[in-house]
């Protein structure tokens, strides 16, 4: 359940980036662009927390029927950091712009909110498979395939954070 929650985030703020774009607005994308920076280094620095607390989280054994553990975060944090996390990347403003741009999806308000549906949909839909998907393996592979999700997830994690917060520093040194 916390996958798709926090799927839900991810969803959400890929359609806060659709609206920008499919709608338009210039403002936002504008100022949005002109934080990149602090965004970047927010979101590295946040990335690499994330990669250590996966790294250092303990496993308990997992049953389709027990799925509880002391160490799950509430749902509403799942969601919220994901939404946070993912807002910090302004570089899916300039994807949605370029994608809408290009392919001329959004030619009034109704097409652009339809769109904004069909992208908060599409993402929904993909974290749902992909949760349905990883909890089965878990269940079906055990805790040593946990374990192993963890190290790779935290390393992942951790290597990107450590690339945003490069790319944030770079652009301040000069």
């Amino acid at each position: 359940m916390t996958g798709l929650v926090s799927g839900l985030g991810a969803a959400t703020a890929d359609a806060i980036y659709g609206a920008v774009a499919a709608f338009g607005l210039t403002l936002l994308s504008g100022l949005l662009l002109r934080a990149e920076l602090g965004f970047q280094l927010i979101g590295g620095a946040f990335l690499l927390y994330l990669g250590i607390s996966t790294f250092r989280s303990k496993l308990t054994p997992f049953t389709p029927e027990d799925n509880t553990s002391p160490e799950r975060l509430p749902l509403w944090v799942a969601y919220s950091s994901t939404l946070a996390l993912t807002l910090t990347n302004p570089a899916s403003v300039l994807a949605f712009l370029a994608i809408f741009g290009t392919l001329n999806v959004a030619s009034g308000a109704g097409d652009a909110l339809w769109v904004v549906i069909g992208v908060f949909t599409g993402s929904a839909l993909w974290w749902l498979i992909l949760s349905l998907g990883v909890g089965a393996l878990a269940a079906r592979l055990g805790s040593r395939f946990s374990a192993a999700v963890n190290w790779v997830a935290g390393a992942v994690l951790v290597a990107f954070g450590l690339w945003a917060l490069a790319l944030g520093i770079s652009a301040v040194i000069g």
